[in-house]
């Protein structure tokens, strides 16, 4: 099957991929119809690796999908052919000890589309455990199914934060998971969110989705803001979407006392941690890695209208340009949010 393979760090083909795979009772083909590029995956085309994960070998790139079935194993009862779909990337082992204490994101042996040396999905079709695959109802595009997974992680956040009807959160950095985090916190009941970038344009797209206020850290102090924002208290949850080390080290400054900071985004250097700065608001600090438990709902969320991820979608590519999206993808474009390749045919 012809596929987007990442050949070597900084080296892209479009072209046939040997790659069998057999539909076992438990499992679906899936025609892949689109496909988003996260930022995960440019960085493994622009750096080879993304810490301990190293590409060593030709990889086919992509996790975020949807797509139809066209094959179901013989004990699938729940998919049929024509459902359409999208599909979790991570496959656990289910016997694992995270695995059992439903913390499976968390289990080592886990197998993640476009994570050496598991394979993604730019390519026609996949085959993938039929447990980890997810009705689209009508209503739903396939555009909008291959956004389930970064929203994912944007509701697996706020869930971290345990975000209270009512609460003034922070959106540090306004990419996809900074601005899918700014969903799913008002979603969860945020009365207030204010985000933080240094994209005039990604805030402006911010102030659209609903930011009570937006700030350009070039030009203001974050907690400054805040402060003016919430008479000197502070905010009740920080999300530290960016991953930018100078972004990162300053979380606490904005949290009011008794808040909560999440860190989202990875940050490829070690980040300065403030004992002392936490300490003296006893701040509660969570982290996230990728998502648990979380699909089904945010399909649910986008069935239902509470949240619409159409106008993060900026810019769609054929995959006959595949390579062309991860090149323009990886100029990184101010204004530019989500980048998806439609599979063609």
């Amino acid at each position: 099957m012809k596929a987007l393979v990442l050949e070597e760090k900084g080296r892209l083909s479009l072209r046939d991929f040997p790659l069998e795979e057999t539909v076992g009772p438990r499992d679906v083909r899936v025609a892949i119809k689109v496909v988003g590029v996260c930022g995960s995956d440019v960085h493994y085309y622009t750096h080879g690796a993304i810490g301990p994960f190293v590409v060593r070998a030709p990889m086919i790139l992509g996790h975020e999908a949807a797509g139809v079935v066209t094959e179901v194993g013989a004990a699938v009862t729940e998919l049929k052919v024509g459902d359409r779909v999208c599909m979790e990337p991570g496959i656990p082992d289910p016997t694992s000890r995270a695995s059992r204490l439903g913390l499976y994101n968390l289990d080592p042996a886990v197998r993640f589309w476009a994570t050496p040396p598991v394979h993604g999905v730019l390519r026609p079709s996949v085959v993938h455990p039929a447990d980890w695959c997810f009705k689209l109802p009508d209503q739903v595009s396939f555009a909008a199914g291959a956004m389930v997974e970064p929203l994912a992680v944007g509701v697996h956040a706020a869930g971290k934060a345990r975000v209270k009807p009512g609460d003034v959160a922070v959106v540090i950095g306004a990419g996809p998971i900074g601005l899918l985090t700014l969903l799913a916190a008002r979603a969860a009941g945020c009365a207030r969110v204010i985000v933080s970038d240094v994209d005039d344009d990604k805030l402006a797209l911010a102030a659209r989705l609903g930011a009570a206020r937006t700030v350009d850290v070039r030009r203001e102090p974050l907690a400054a803001a805040v402060a003016a924002e919430t008479d000197g208290w502070g905010a009740d949850v920080v999300f530290e979407c960016s991953g930018a080390e100078r972004a990162a080290a300053g979380v606490f400054d904005p949290l009011a006392p008794g808040g909560c900071v999440v860190f989202v985004g990875m940050p490829l250097a070690p980040v300065p941690y403030e004992v002392a700065r936490a300490q003296v608001k006893e701040a509660r600090v969570e982290h996230v890695f990728r998502y648990a438990h979380v699909f089904r709902r945010c399909v649910e969320m986008l069935a239902s209208g509470a949240i619409d991820v159409a106008p993060l979608i900026t810019r769609t590519f054929p995959f006959s340009e595949a390579v062309a999206a991860f090149d323009y993808a990886a100029a990184a474009p101010k204004g530019e949010v989500k980048i998806q390749i439609e599979m063609e045919g």
